[in-house]
């Protein structure tokens, strides 16, 4: 784990090192808003408008690593130059951190990126987005996120409460880089539920739980395993043949099982890959020509 947490390290590192004399941003940047409150903490975001050629489209970033939202995160897509390259595209990147699990279990952070959604929606025209052409985007963790958000939509409430209640969460695209989708099966096997994805299933981990519930939180949470109806957005998943901490494996398993219910759904491999790789800005661009052609 120590080699696998080195590698992902140099290789942001490396990425920064080959943008470090890149021009000017092409994004005013509007940091540290508050589009929630929860159980007494803020949910943040910061918030990417192209300065110039705007294109009316929005891109939900879920900012997750290892299920955490700490500031590093962000950077790690700054340095991936997933804003940079998005808002060159014309679009208004929303950067949402939901929270982390020494605070929030899956279901929770769930909850927090549908509320990010709803936020974003009623929102878009102060941003000038079609809050109907939303794309989402996420890597890992924020992946996973992404995925299970993407297919456990909400309808809006017209008789809610609070105004984000009112709007859905469907979003009309959605790409993600080497997302867990099954938390029941670890490419053949269990996960290790005695680390993070233990605190993801309950907060301060799995504890005395028993198989049963351990099994059923698991399912709860796994993408793959939540796939209903026949109504999804498009997905492009991104993820590498080398990938030490995800297995490939995990997006196959949904990619296959969007197929398999009707929807659309594509898997680039990248060889060698790990998480991340060296030139992911590379699939990056990738993925902004996709939802170009989606959006």
């Amino acid at each position: 784990m120590k080699r696998t947490l080195v590698i992902y390290a140099l290789a942001f590192a490396a990425m920064a090192c080959a943008h470090a004399a890149e021009e000017e941003l092409p994004y005013t940047r509007q940091e540290n808003l508050v589009y929630h409150e929860t159980h007494g903490f803020g949910l943040i975001a910061d918030i990417f408008v192209p300065k110039e050629k705007a294109n009316g489209l929005g891109i939900i970033d879920v900012v997750s690593g290892a299920w955490h939202s700490d500031r590093g995160k962000l950077r790690d897509h700054e340095r991936a130059q997933m804003y940079n390259i998005f808002t060159r595209h014309g679009y208004v990147v929303f950067g949402m951190r939901p929270g982390s699990v020494s605070k929030f279990d899956g279901s929770e952070l769930l909850t927090n990126v549908q509320t990010a959604i709803r936020w974003v929606k009623s929102h878009a025209k102060d941003y000038n987005v079609d809050p109907e052409r939303l794309g989402m985007t996420g890597a890992s963790a924020g992946g996973h996120l992404a995925l299970l958000a993407s297919v456990t939509p909400l309808d809006g409430n017209k008789d809610a409460k609070d105004d984000l209640g009112k709007v859905d969460t469907r979003v009309k695209a959605v790409s993600v880089f080497f997302p867990p989708t099954d938390l029941t099966d670890w490419d053949g096997k269990k996960p290790d539920y005695s680390k993070t994805i233990g605190q993801l299933l309950f907060t301060g981990g799995v504890g005395a739980r028993t198989q049963e519930e351990i099994d059923a939180k698991a399912k709860e949470i796994s993408p793959r395993l939540r796939i209903n109806g026949s109504q999804f957005p498009k997905y492009l998943l991104f993820h590498g043949d080398a990938d030490p901490m995800v297995p490939l494996q995990q997006s196959q398993v949904f990619v296959d099982a969007i197929k398999a219910a009707g929807g659309s759904a594509e898997l680039v491999i990248k060889p060698g890959g790990q998480h991340p790789w060296l030139t992911i800005p590379e699939e990056v661009e990738k993925m902004a020509v996709w939802f170009d052609q989606q959006l």
